[in-house]
C-alpha cells in the first residue's frame, strides 16, 4: 500500500500497472471539500508512468455524497481554510486548482474506472463523469445537485455530460436535479456496466484484467486518437489516425 498524499480524505494504492484513489471518509458518506480536491490533484501529478489503470472508488456505502455543506457555513471546514469567495480576485485560481483534481482523470495515459456505488451526487456525479468509464453497482443514484443549491457544476462535469448523453437531457438532468438510477443511467450511456452491488468489486477487477491486455502503447496512442474524434471533421481525424500510426510504428523499429 502507498499513500502519497499523506492526508485523510484521499488514499491510493499502487499495485503494479493500477492504481486505486479512494475517497475515505466514509462517516460523511465520503463528502468532498477543497482539500480533497487539491490532493487529488496532487495523486495525479505524482502517479508513476508506468500506471495504465486508475481506479476511482468511495470507502463504505456510497460513493460521494457531493461537497461538504458545511464550506458554506461560518465555521466551514473543520481543518480547513474557508471556501474560494467569489468576491475575491484569486476566486478563478482557486477554483481552477480545484478542477485540477478531475482533470488529470482523462490522461491518455491510463483508463480511469469510476467504481460507483450508493450515492453519486454533485461533485461525486463530477468525479464520475472525469474518468473514462463508470461500472455501477445497481444500487447507485446519480444527481447532478449543483443547480438546486444555487451553485452551477463546476468541477469539469458539464462537457462530458453533454457529451453523453446530448444538450437536452443534459439541461434536464441539471435543473430539476433528479435521481437517476443505475437502469436508467445504462440507458442514458451514463454507465458502461451495471453490476449487483455485491459483484462491483469483481467486475472492476475483471474489466481492468481486460483492460490490461491491450498493448501499452497502442492503449495509450488510442485513447489519445479517440479524444480528438469529437472536434475533429473526418479529414482531420483521418489525418490524425495515421500520424498517430506513424509515430507507434516508428517507435517500433
Amino acid at each position: 500500500m502507498s499513500d502519497l498524499t499523506g492526508d485523510p480524505g484521499v488514499r491510493l494504492d499502487l499495485a503494479g500497472e493500477v492504481a486505486t484513489v479512494t475517497l475515505s471518509r466514509p462517516a460523511r458518506r465520503n463528502a468532498m471539500t477543497p482539500l480533497m480536491w487539491s490532493r487529488l490533484a496532487e495523486v495525479g501529478a505524482g502517479l508513476p508512468a508506468s500506471i495504465r489503470v486508475v481506479v476511482v472508488k468511495g470507502e463504505g456505502p456510497t460513493f460521494c455524497a457531493g461537497i461538504d455543506l458545511r464550506m458554506f457555513t461560518p465555521d466551514g471546514v473543520p481543518g480547513e481554510p474557508p471556501a474560494a469567495s467569489a468576491s475575491e480576485p484569486g476566486f478563478d485560481a482557486t477554483v481552477a486548482g480545484y478542477q485540477a483534481g478531475f482533470r488529470w482523470l482523462r490522461n491518455a495515459q491510463f483508463v480511469s474506472i469510476a467504481a460507483v456505488q450508493g450515492h453519486a451526487i454533485g461533485a461525486g456525479f463530477q468525479l464520475a463523469l472525469a474518468c473514462d468509464l463508470r461500472v455501477l453497482a445497481d444500487d447507485a443514484t446519480l444527481c447532478m445537485k449543483e443547480p438546486a443549491l444555487g451553485l452551477v457544476p463546476d468541477l469539469t462535469g458539464t462537457k462530458p455530460l453533454v457529451e453523453i448523453v446530448g444538450l437536452p437531457r443534459a439541461i434536464e438532468l441539471c435543473l430539476t436535479a433528479r435521481m437517476v438510477g443505475a437502469a436508467e443511467a445504462e440507458r442514458l450511456r451514463l454507465a458502461e456496466r451495471v453490476v449487483p452491488a455485491a459483484e462491483l468489486t469483481p467486475a472492476v477487477d475483471q474489466l481492468v484484467k481486460e483492460l490490461l491486455t491491450t498493448d501499452p502503447a497502442a492503449a495509450r496512442a488510442t485513447k489519445a486518437l479517440l479524444q480528438q474524434a469529437q472536434a475533429n471533421n473526418l479529414d482531420q481525424q483521418a489525418s490524425a489516425e495515421r500520424a498517430a500510426q506513424r509515430e507507434l510504428l516508428t517507435r517500433r523499429h
